[in-house]
């Protein structure tokens, strides 16, 4: 057990904050940034613990990596949503994904509502849902088929895993063949959040936009990719 666990503790606690912040940028209001520190501290109280150098992983990197997951873990336990708000979310995900296609901007919620026959309420709840969804497990949200609604497991623990990690080795595949059919604004903007690890106000100070307009960018790119995805898997 590392020494002095309540100095690294206290060392640790603002990459705790940080990181809540960050996700919490990304998602709608109704999540607490206070449980997601709560989460990341539970997370580094039980990485101190259970640290092994001989893995290789730095301390730094090993945290870092817990804190996080902790959080999107927690996050994913806020996702159940009844089928039918699933279905209206994956309509409203297509719309999206067409509007962007066909007038390379993105649609203002007065005209989803027109589009979708709701309330620009309705619509707005819809996409901090959409968000959430699109940021606790993009992997999934790319990937899944509407019949399966479970998360993918990444620990390669048996045949029928091992199976799995071929599937999705050809899926990463056909998405980095779709990442090159993007346009260079839209390669630069997931270059910059998921290459260079920068923040949603780092990003919007790059573009000189607003935060929340990046994150309706990278909403509009994924759901993009999502349908290129499925044409390609279709075809």
């Amino acid at each position: 057990m590392i020494a002095n666990k309540e100095s690294i503790v206290k060392e640790y606690l603002p990459l705790i904050s940080r990181l809540a912040r960050e996700i919490k940028s990304n998602l709608p209001h109704n999540v607490e940034l206070d449980d997601l520190i709560q989460e990341g501290t539970i997370a580094l109280l039980q990485a101190i613990d259970k640290y092994d150098p001989r893995y290789g992983a730095t301390f730094k990197t090993y945290v870092y990596t817990r804190i996080k997951g902790a959080m999107i873990d927690y996050l994913r336990k806020l996702d159940y949503l009844p089928k039918n708000v699933r279905q209206d979310i994956k309509r409203l995900d297509n719309q999206i994904a067409d509007f962007y296609s066909r007038y390379q901007r993105l649609p203002t919620y007065e005209e989803l509502s027109e589009i979708l026959g709701l309330s620009i309420d309705e619509v707005q709840e819809m996409y901090n849902e959409l968000l959430l969804k699109q940021y606790v497990n993009l992997d999934q949200y790319l990937f899944g088929s509407d019949e399966d609604e479970q998360a993918y497991a990444f620990d390669v623990a048996n045949t029928e895993d091992v199976r799995e990690q071929v599937r999705k080795s050809l899926l990463y595949e056909e998405l980095i063949e779709s990442i090159n059919k993007l346009d260079e604004k839209e390669k630069l903007i997931l270059s910059l959040r998921f290459e260079h690890e920068l923040s949603l106000k780092e990003i919007a100070q790059v573009l000189g936009v607003t935060e929340s307009r990046v994150s309706q960018l990278l909403g509009a790119i994924f759901s993009k990719l999502r349908k290129m995805l499925r044409g390609e898997q279709d075809g």
